[in-house]
């Protein structure tokens, strides 16, 4: 078997009110790369997102183990701040940060890994400072004023930011290293031409 059907899947979180627009670069270029995309509900029953795209679960997030993933994204939602029912997916997320296995989370989802304490000891960022600390988490020394943080296996990222959101998870998988990373962010960030030229040569066009 060659090493890219080796590859673990990586597992996108799907709640109601996920927002859309999040995660699309990075899962549409892991597809890409060779991974399979599994999606994980609270159960396996739809879910809706904030566009109204009705999404069925792969799986459900209690039969997700980090032994058998490369890694979670967790997207924004309005739950994340409306209730206590998205709760789940931020322990799921310590639980694979804790096995070493990678988490990236974007907008409403860093507000509850704050909830969950897994951004106490990390350098992190989210959309605002005072967003985060509204949550009375302990971990506001580690905010960044940034697009995108990488801390160890953790991404974090605003709500404004899917384009770094993706660059640092295919920084840390290795899907694109150096001037290719460069070159894609480039592409789809700055909506620089040149870049992709860069992309053609290396077959990640």
């Amino acid at each position: 078997m060659n090493a890219i059907a080796d590859r673990k899947p990586v597992h996108l979180a799907v709640y109601d009110t996920l927002a859309d627009w999040e995660t699309g670069h990075a899962t549409a270029h892991l597809a890409r790369a060779g991974y399979r995309i599994r999606t994980v509900g609270p159960s396996t029953d739809p879910v809706t997102s904030i566009g109204g795209l009705r999404i069925q679960p792969d799986t459900a997030l209690d039969d997700v183990r980090p032994e058998d993933s490369s890694l979670l994204i967790l997207p924004g939602a309005d739950l994340w701040d409306t209730s206590g029912d998205l709760a789940p997916f931020a322990r799921k997320a310590r639980a694979f940060l804790e096995a070493g296995v990678p988490v990236a989370a974007i907008c409403g989802a860093t507000a509850g890994l704050a909830r969950e304490g897994v951004l106490d000891d990390r350098s992190h960022t989210s959309a605002v400072s005072f967003y985060l600390a509204a949550t009375g988490y302990a971990g506001g020394e580690r905010y960044v004023e940034t697009d995108a943080v990488t801390d160890g296996n953790l991404v974090t990222a605003g709500p404004t930011e899917p384009v770094a959101f993706a660059r640092e998870i295919f920084r840390l998988l290795g899907v694109y290293e150096g001037e290719v990373l460069d070159a894609w962010y480039r592409l789809f960030h700055d909506s620089d031409a040149a870049a992709y030229a860069v992309l053609e040569k290396a077959g990640a066009a």
